[in-house]
């Protein structure tokens, strides 16, 4: 299925969008990163915004600090999270397991 040819009023609403959201997925990092919302007030409130459900739980966990490309990739394996989710398609125990181990491991 091939796509149809964007005019270029509508590649130029695309491109706004498209930066509209990587600009709220880089006000969330910068807010974990400073500690002024907790990765579960990120994961249980992603319904309503669109571009943080499609941020990957991966750049979400490297957004903490202390968690590097590594330490993030761990957590996910424990957790037991493919390293291709975004946070809009994670499970309810996926939520409640990452949020768990988190909390339990505060210095990760």
């Amino acid at each position: 299925m091939s796509l149809k040819p964007l005019t270029d009023s509508e590649r130029t609403l695309a491109r706004e969008k498209a930066t509209a959201a990587r600009t709220v997925r880089a006000e969330l990092k910068s807010k974990l990163k400073s500690g002024e919302i907790s990765v579960d007030e990120v994961i249980n409130g992603s319904a309503q915004d669109e571009a943080i459900g499609r941020l990957r739980v991966l750049d979400l966990l490297k957004a903490l600090p202390g968690v590097g490309e590594k330490r993030a990739a761990g957590i996910m394996d424990t957790v037991g999270i493919a390293a291709t989710r975004r946070v809009r398609g994670l499970g309810i125990h996926q939520r409640k397991a990452l949020v768990e181990h988190l909390m339990n491991h505060r210095s990760a």
